[in-house]
């Protein structure tokens, strides 16, 4: 396995998991791989296809996903394929011949094409295991539901003994059980990696008017000089300003959204892969094709409608693990319009909880990142250091019997309620459902009497935001209580709440009180050490040209010829061997035989003029 990681993606070590998932794979257990964006997910089903004997299926929603990771497959040397609508019928032909031949390792396919092909080309080849992409696409409890996904079982029936691997960023609890029941994956092997990216810096800024956005946009984009970054928008005419105002600026901006032809599209999404363009302003249309490594900030606009389509798309940053930054705007219009939008859709009720929790992170005094990672359901005992609030620490309390008397309510109504009776029952309010159902007898009825009911709303707010109870929304929003929960019930662990302050909580403040907002105040840089040792940053930008020449050459992205995170340990390291270039993590054999000399050269040749 090991051999293989080296010879192929040119990397001496696995990231946590990777290898517990592949030997998985290599028994040909049916898998389940929960890992952040840029954790390593596709090396998991890439490299047991390289082992096992066959042909992998991979599927993949969209034709720009697959275009890319066959790019960067193809540039490291691997016989990998896309079947789409993309191909002439002369291409689909050779293709389906060279799979026939046995040729092809890795097979990428829309699930449309594939249920299509299940009868024809998927019974003529061998199979070596089914890869399922994006795999929240098939339940309709993650963010990004697609009914064609839903008819994936099909697989499972027709080609029993092969293995099913199912992948994705965004699941939480109840969408994780629903993928497993719907691609009927028997007795499955379920791996749930850290959510968490300690290199993406979190920050808020609410109540802000267009033009101070706009400012606040260009003061950030200043931070970072020619790196390339992604704005989301919720309106395509909401892109189309945005960018419109940043050209006068004279940033190299590209406009993408479901309103331009595939021409247009394609072209917005190629210039900025191939870095013509620093900026591209998108709707939510735009990222999921993107695999470029150094996408180096994420904006919103506006607010997301879900906390999952949030995570994902600022996951689009970073991707190689260095320092990068998020900036999250929104107003009360944002509330409006996407509660619009929620209660106009099919699935109403769901989807409207998803954007309540989306407008607790943005308004919440606790730590993002544990916000973040409880809504996954993994458990952060501390801080991050990394975001706005833990820049500008709020007040807080020791709020244990506060929140000890909320969570045992909870037990006593066996975890039936939801937060609005769970207040009622903690101030002992006389309501038609608490008589029916006998609420009133409970030992914690009226025992927050002193509280005042919105306070109540705001700490079971923080409560739910620490992790210490959460909502199944597939059984009308009850409150379960979690591991973290129970410790404070029983005595185990304590809690600290934020100290209310009610003037700062408003979500569209005025003029006066936003001075106050403490998003406003200077951004401390982020504390991540220095990654590379003796970096001589005018050979990075040196290799850096070489790199997008050999990548226009080849009319492939740059982050495909060698990612910014290798580029950065060459201007460390500066081999002046093939050998030494070939130790360089990212850089495989192929890699190795097909770019080592020129870069070789391009440091024998800086070193010679600048005389070191």
């Amino acid at each position: 396995m090991l051999k293989t990681l080296k010879t192929y993606f040119g990397y001496t070590q696995f990231r946590p998991l990777q290898q517990e998932i592949i030997s998985c794979i290599l028994n040909k257990k049916d898998t389940l791989v929960l890992m952040p964006t840029g954790g390593g997910k596709s090396i998991c089903y890439q490299l047991p296809a390289l082992m096992m004997e066959g042909t992998a299926i991979v599927v993949s929603p969209l034709i720009s996903l697959m275009k890319d990771q066959v790019e960067s497959l193809q540039a490291n040397g691997i016989a990998a394929r896309a079947l789409n609508s993309s191909n002439n019928e002369t291409e689909n032909a050779n293709l389906r011949l060279e799979c026939a031949q046995g040729k092809i390792k890795l097979l990428y396919i829309s699930p449309e094409r594939l249920l299509s092909e299940v009868g024809f080309l998927l019974r003529d080849i061998k199979i070596s295991l089914f890869a399922i992409d994006e795999a929240h696409c098939i339940s309709q409890w993650g963010h990004d539901f697609r009914p064609e996904y839903t008819q994936l079982k099909v697989l499972r029936q027709q080609f029993p003994q092969v293995p099913i691997v199912a992948l994705t960023a965004t699941a939480d609890k109840i969408t994780r059980q629903d993928i497993l029941r719907q691609l009927a994956m028997r007795d499955p092997q379920i791996f749930i990696s850290s959510f968490d990216r300690p290199n993406l810096s979190l920050e808020v800024k609410r109540g802000y008017q267009q033009k101070e956005k706009i400012r606040a946009i260009v003061k950030f984009i200043e931070r970072h000089p020619g790196e390339s970054g992604i704005i989301y928008c919720m309106s395509r005419n909401g892109t189309e300003k945005v960018a419109e105002l940043l050209e006068e600026k004279g940033f190299k901006v590209a406009v993408y959204h479901a309103g331009l032809d595939n021409l247009e599209r394609e072209k917005a999404q190629d210039d900025f892969i191939n870095d013509r363009v620093q900026i591209v302003c998108a709707t939510i249309a735009f990222g999921m094709g993107i695999d470029k490594s150094n996408v180096r900030w994420v904006i919103h606009y506006n607010l997301p409608k879900s906390i999952e389509s949030f995570y994902q798309e600022i996951g689009r940053a970073g991707r190689d693990g260095l320092p990068s930054d998020t900036l999250l705007f929104y107003s009360f219009g944002d509330i409006v319009l996407l509660s619009k939008f929620a209660a106009e859709s099919k699935q109403q009720d769901i989807n409207l909880e998803k954007l309540n929790r989306m407008q607790q992170y943005a308004e919440s005094d606790i730590c993002r990142r544990r916000i973040l990672l409880n809504y996954f359901g993994e458990t952060a005992d501390h801080d991050c250091g990394n975001c706005d609030v833990c820049r500008n620490p709020p007040e807080r309390f020791d709020g244990t019997i506060i929140v000890q008397k909320a969570l045992s309510a909870i037990a006593r109504t066996d975890q039936q309620v939801g937060t609005r009776t769970l207040t009622d029952i903690l101030k002992g309010a006389v309501t038609q459902e608490i008589i029916d159902k006998g609420y009133d007898k409970l030992k914690t009825y009226g025992a927050g009497r002193d509280i005042p009911a919105r306070d109540w709303q705001d700490y079971l707010l923080q409560m739910l935001n620490l992790g210490y109870f959460e909502v199944a929304y597939n059984e009308n929003n009850h409150l379960k209580i979690t591991e973290a929960g129970r410790k404070v019930l029983f005595g185990h662990a304590t809690a600290q709440l934020v100290v209310i302050k009610r003037e700062e909580r408003t979500v569209k403040p005025s003029r006066k009180s936003t001075r106050k907002d403490v998003s406003l105040q200077p951004v401390i840089p982020t504390l991540i050490p220095a990654i590379f040792e003796d970096e001589d940053e005018q050979l990075f930008e040196t290799l850096r040209q070489l790199r997008k020449q050999l990548a226009d050459q080849q009319a492939i992205p740059p982050y495909i010829v060698l990612s910014d995170k290798t580029l950065h340990l060459l201007a460390s390291r500066q081999p002046r061997t093939l050998d030494a270039f070939g130790e360089i993590s990212g850089i495989g054999e192929y890699k190795k035989k097909k770019y080592g000399k020129d870069f070789i050269e391009a440091i024998e040749a800086y070193k010679a003029e600048n005389k070191r």
